[in-house]
């Protein structure tokens, strides 16, 4: 048994100050590189293979692995132990405490999608929200979603939301990947194309032959279907109807990005006039992803993740109105508090907008 060790691993790192999740390439520790070492010999005679000299290992390898409480979204952490009756999370004995900026926006975030009050109470959607085993976000859009008439759809995109990405684009047939992508891809973006493609692989009986010529991935798919099945458990024990609307009503794809609106409103870029985008209140710089269905920019886009690779790209996303960031989030955009700055102009365009009645652009 041979085992090769670079001495490098992705980890995901959370930035608190721009709310931004990235996938990073850093040195791995020492203890990392033992545990990989002890991967050759475990059933048999082997060898391991080190990628840097022991001096790197000796002088530029830390001790131990930086713990993943240190470096992550804290918002499911928070709800889950706020579910758990812990009022003071700045005193819990964490055995890793986090930064307190990294708590401190998951309170904020929280707040914002309802699941806390002001005083940091759990409300009675928070208490929903963390029966999910979910993101807040994902959450929210959940129990969100009968409101707007599409509970059904949004249960099968959160399912493929959570598994790994359905779409294969393998490097000796990335022109035929792409081209059998585009029968699946949805003008108003990739939420809605992964929409489509659950329901083509449903139609086809969940078939892996299928799957396989449309470059979908089979296992994700199957994934995502059990996830959906268990989050439509909890949905009707907590009585939310699974409806949708009917597929030849002209609001049937509107309803869909209306409803994601209100659990990823935090998660929008504003087109700029110089053609790049800027994501609302940090005035982040931002680009879509060479992935995104997307054939064109509009002038509000909602996006799943942030990915910070050679630049900052904006992945998943799906075309908004600007009206339905103040309708769903007016709390969030409030103007009086909101960042100086092109996003805010804009905002301020639309309410003016909306207050005299003018159809929107």
């Amino acid at each position: 048994v041979y085992v090769v060790d670079p001495g490098f691993s992705k980890q995901k790192v959370y930035n608190p100050r721009i709310r931004v999740e990235s996938l990073l390439v850093t040195a791995i520790s020492k203890a990392s590189a033992n545990q990989r070492a002890g991967r050759a010999g475990r059933t048999r005679p082997g060898k391991c293979f080190r990628l840097y000299t022991s001096k790197a290992f000796n002088k530029e390898l830390q001790e131990q692995t930086y713990p993943e409480m240190l470096r992550s979204n804290l918002g499911s952490v928070v709800l889950t132990l706020k579910k758990l009756g812990i009022e003071d999370l700045v005193h819990f004995d964490f055995m890793d405490p986090p930064a307190p900026e990294t708590l401190m926006r998951a309170l904020e975030l929280l707040n914002y999608l309802g699941a806390l009050d002001d005083e940091g109470e759990m409300t009675e959607m928070g208490a929903m929200m963390a029966e999910f085993p979910l993101d807040p976000q994902l959450a929210k859009l959940l129990v969100d979603s009968p409101k707007y008439k599409c509970s059904n759809e949004i249960l099968s995109i959160a399912a493929m939301l959570s598994v790994p990405n359905i779409f294969m684009r393998p490097k000796e047939a990335s022109r035929a990947a792409d081209e059998a992508k585009q029968q699946f891809a949805h003008v108003d973006g990739d939420h809605l194309s992964l929409l489509n493609a659950y329901y083509a692989w449903k139609s086809n009986r969940e078939d892996q032959k299928w799957a396989y010529d449309n470059f979908l991935n089979h296992r994700s798919l199957k994934s995502g279907d059990s996830v959906r099945t268990q989050l439509s458990r909890i949905m009707v024990r907590f009585n939310l109807p699974l409806v949708s609307t009917d597929f030849g009503d002209r609001d049937y794809y509107i309803n869909i990005r209306k409803a994601l609106v209100s659990g990823f409103f935090m998660q929008v870029a504003h087109l700029d006039p110089s053609g790049h985008y800027l994501t609302a209140k940090d005035n982040q710089p931002v680009a879509l992803h060479p992935s995104c269905c997307l054939d064109h920019k509009p002038e509000w886009v909602l996006y799943h993740e942030f990915v910070l690779t050679t630049k900052n790209f904006i992945r998943t996303c799906c075309d908004v109105r600007g009206e339905w960031l103040l309708e769903a989030a007016e709390h969030y955009y409030d103007l009086r508090n909101f960042p100086a700055g092109r996003t805010k102009t804009a905002l301020e365009r639309l309410v003016r907008r909306v207050g005299t009645g003018a159809p929107p652009l």
